[in-house]
C-alpha cells in the first residue's frame, strides 16, 4: 500500500517540476495551474506517508478539492484560448 503513495508522490513531484519548468520557459499559465494542482496532490500523499493525514483528513480533503479545481480551471482556460 505504501508503494502506491510513494509512486504517486514521485510522479506528483515530477509533474510539479515539469509544470514549473514549462511555465518558466513559455509563461503559459495553464502549466502553472497544473503544476500547483499536482503539488497539492503530492502534499496529501506526503502527509499520508509521514502519518499526519488521518489527523487532518478534512484539511486534506479540501487540499485535494483545490487541486482538482486548479486542473478544471487549467482545462477551461485551454478550451477558451
Amino acid at each position: 500500500m505504501l508503494n502506491i503513495y510513494i509512486m504517486n508522490l514521485i510522479l506528483c513531484a515530477v509533474i510539479l517540476a515539469l509544470g514549473l519548468w514549462a511555465y518558466q520557459k513559455n509563461k503559459n499559465d495553464i502549466a502553472i495551474y497544473i503544476a500547483l494542482a499536482f503539488g497539492l496532490f503530492g502534499s496529501s500523499h506526503l502527509a499520508y506517508l509521514i502519518g499526519i493525514e488521518p489527523a487532518f483528513a478534512t484539511l486534506f480533503l479540501f487540499v485535494r478539492m483545490l487541486g482538482y479545481l486548479l486542473v478544471i480551471i487549467a482545462l477551461f482556460r485551454a478550451v477558451v484560448k
